[in-house]
């Protein structure tokens, strides 16, 4: 059965960040050890119920996607057991599947989304503007459509319970340089490319995603914490897919929708979620897992 970890406790390690999902600790020789709990973030707050196995799932789901696309941009991961790494007296058992030993880099301060249909965040500038992130998109589309290409739509890093918020690439370029901001922009588009395509063959609609990247001492790009899970992209089922509405995703959605229903602001302290909610999401979390990377959760 899937393990339950709201927080990580990990004695004699250092805890440098404990984010919405992620603890992360500092390891020897310039590496971390980073744990996903099962905690859920909805409009950028932490709820105060997990998951159950989440933070599994969502581990294994990156897991799968770093090896699968690391012919195209290099990843955080390093081949380290956990058992060498954990705190004596540890249960591995409770940490194997949701903790990853990787390499300790400089983060790239942009939060690197890729887009192929026009939804969210992006359905609502383009509904004012006509644009997004600067990009000027087709006249007369409708939510949920296809983009013509995908593109990068790149937003600020915020801080927890602060709100990110879409960015031009010159914002990206003044932020890192032209450099560094086109190498993101790249590795985004190629990575979001190769695994929609890949998930379309399984039934599933990557609308889109959001990349972290980082760089090691010598300026290489890497991707890092979490890739292509429902945590950081839309998926959707392709056979109830449409055009015009917002469809039925494999992400927070029994969530967000439980949430709308409340009458609270979208700020800190979050409410409750029921437990039929809570199980809902969590089958959603292993289906996900179970026609992506054909792994069943036990």
């Amino acid at each position: 059965m899937p393990t339950t970890l709201l927080q990580s406790n990990l004695p004699g390690l250092e805890l440098i960040h404990r984010g919405k999902v992620r603890d992360v600790y500092a390891l020897p020789g310039n590496r971390l050890l980073i744990v996903a709990s099962d905690r859920l973030s909805a409009f950028d707050v932490v709820l105060p119920d997990p998951i159950p196995g989440k933070g599994e799932m969502l581990t294994q789901i990156s897991n799968f996607w770093f090896a699968k696309t690391a012919h195209l941009v290099p990843n955080h991961l390093l081949d380290v057991p956990l058992a060498e790494v954990l705190p004596a007296g540890t249960d591995l058992k409770l940490y194997e599947k949701r903790a990853v030993v990787t390499r300790r880099l400089k983060p790239v301060p942009v939060e690197a989304i890729a887009r192929g249909y026009i939804i969210g965040s992006g359905w609502k500038d383009y509904q004012a503007t006509g644009s997004l992130c600067g990009i000027k998109l087709p006249a007369g589309l409708k939510q949920a459509q296809q983009l013509p290409e995908p593109i990068f739509t790149p937003s600020t890093k915020a801080a927890v319970g602060d709100h990110d918020e879409n960015v031009s690439f010159d914002a990206v370029v003044a932020a890192v340089g032209p450099v560094l901001a086109e190498q993101v922009r790249e590795a985004t588009l190629s990575i979001y490319k190769w695994a929609a395509a890949y998930a379309a063959e399984r039934g599933i609609i990557i609308a889109d995603t959001k990349f972290e990247f980082g760089t090691d001492e010598s300026g290489k790009l890497y991707v890092m914490d979490e890739m292509l899970t429902p945590d950081s992209s839309r998926f959707w089922p392709a056979e109830s897919y449409q055009v015009g509405i917002s469809p039925p995703s494999y992400d927070k959605q029994f969530v967000r929708d439980y949430l709308e229903t409340l009458d609270w602001n979208k700020t800190a302290p979050g409410p409750n979620v029921p437990a039929d909610v809570i199980a809902a999401t969590s089958a959603k979390y292993a289906e996900a897992l179970q026609r992506l990377a054909n792994i069943s959760v036990d």
